[in-house]
């Protein structure tokens, strides 16, 4: 595996189950709203815009954690819906996230982002293992 391969995996690792997070209303109602569980809606936030991307900006992290311009343009898409749902949550609760009128985008953007991200990455899979088996 090349250094390059091995960043994006890296980064990957991360981004994308913060995109499956958002893009899964059950999952975010049972594992967001328990106060038992250590995840929530703010670890996904600084996922996507602090740690492993910038939802904002996402331009700069193609080839680190977005592998095509379509994840950057998805991946920004996402950041404006998270923006206005964020609006629509004065008192930054998940709960408050989750009742927003721009949650459904959210939801549906990230479910299109999620559906690209594992689509390239089996793709990847698939060129690895092709590669392994030639040698």
């Amino acid at each position: 595996m090349t250094d390059d391969a091995r960043l994006i995996a890296n980064y990957r690792v991360h981004v994308v189950p913060a995109v499956l997070a958002l893009a899964n209303p059950p999952w975010q109602r049972d594992v967001w709203l328990d106060p038992a569980v250590f995840e929530n809606l703010d670890h996904v936030f600084h996922t996507l815009f602090d740690d492993f991307c910038d939802a904002d900006e996402p331009e700069r992290f193609l080839g680190i954690s977005l592998r095509t311009e379509e994840e950057v343009s998805l991946m920004r898409e996402l950041g404006v819906a998270l923006g206005v749902a964020e609006a629509q949550a004065p008192n930054d609760t998940d709960e408050e996230y989750l009742q927003s009128p721009g949650w459904p985008t959210v939801v549906a953007v990230a479910g299109r982002l999620a559906r690209v991200m594992v689509a390239n990455d089996l793709g990847e899979l698939v060129t690895l293992h092709e590669s392994d088996t030639e040698d």
